[in-house]
């Protein structure tokens, strides 16, 4: 067994589905919890609360002129919610989210980031996923909020009097994306105006995720700074994962993923995960929560050849 890092970890529940087009996503975090995800962690050496679900109490009064956006005021409450959480829950443990779909980023990112400010030291993010989710409110042609999570954290303009102001924006030099191949003109026009890092699948195929993935920590490391990783369902191939509302085919494979997970302990850098867009009524009786509880316990120390022999 390896010896972890960072011996405390605390799982959030975040069963958000305003931001997505199919629901089942709130249904979530207890899939992961039933596939034995703290069970994974305890075996690794990890003293894990569970502080279960959280859910926002007050919901404002919120509207936008594009009338394809839909649940604003609900994003709006999760945000402050989750960004409060995340801050209060990111000192001396490893807060892993639990959800939900990936609007639960925009405030999970936000509040790592305000404690990495804190601590003087710059945030970094990896943000594992077909898509780059990089539409601002006025650009969204679906409305579907979980496709502004990176554009608000990054403090892209248009949020303003919508989502809760930003303590600490994210440097969009110090964002890496790995397993793109979903991407709306709109974002596409708008990050090439950034400094953000983006891997297609084609850059995958050409270098091997392991090269992409390596140079990335390495600057990281170079900073000295926080690493919080954003592992969306869709970032894998729906052969191995069908568990999710977004489908897109030709994503990460088993080993890939693997990969990237036992690159990401090795390197000591990672301070937060999230784990969203799982939905297990799209799912195959739980495969999907499994492979992701499995990919936490690589993340967190596994290696392959400690992984026990199962039957399916």
């Amino acid at each position: 067994m390896t010896e972890p890092r960072n011996t405390r970890c605390t799982l959030i529940g975040a069963p958000i589905q305003v931001g997505a087009g199919h629901l089942g996503c709130e249904m979530g975090p207890s899939a992961l919890r039933t596939a034995g995800l703290r069970a994974a962690l305890e075996e690794l050496g990890y003293r894990v609360s569970d502080l279960g679900n959280v859910v926002p109490a007050d919901i404002p009064d919120l509207r936008h002129p594009n009338g394809a956006v839909h649940h604003l005021a609900d994003m709006a409450a999760w945000t402050e919610l989750l960004a409060e959480v995340a801050y209060r829950e990111s000192e001396g443990a490893m807060p892993i989210f639990l959800g939900g779909d990936h609007a639960l980023s925009a405030g999970t990112v936000a509040g790592v980031a305000r404690r990495a400010a804190e601590a003087g030291r710059p945030l970094f993010v990896l943000w594992l996923d077909a898509h780059t989710d990089f539409h601002t409110l006025e650009t969204t042609q679906s409305g579907n909020l979980h496709g502004v999570p990176m554009a608000y954290f990054t403090g892209h303009e248009g949020f303003e009097g919508y989502l809760p102001p930003l303590a600490a924006p994210v440097d969009p030099a110090r964002v890496c994306m790995i397993g793109i191949r979903s991407v709306d003109p709109a974002e596409r026009e708008a990050l090439a105006r950034t400094a953000i890092t983006v891997h297609d699948m084609r850059m995958i195929d050409e270098h091997g995720v392991g090269v992409l993935l390596r140079s990335f920590l390495e600057k990281v490391a170079a900073e000295d700074g926080m690493l919080h990783v954003s592992l969306d369902v869709d970032f894998l191939d729906p052969d191995i994962a069908p568990g999710v509302g977004t489908t897109v085919p030709g994503g990460a494979t088993f080993r890939e993923a693997h990969l990237v997970m036992e690159m990401l302990h090795d390197s000591g850098l990672v301070t937060s995960l999230d784990l969203v867009e799982l939905n297990p009524f799209l799912d195959e009786r739980g495969r999907t929560a499994r492979l992701l509880v499995d990919l936490t316990g690589s993340l967190m120390g596994r290696r392959v050849l400690d992984r026990p022999t199962r039957s399916f």
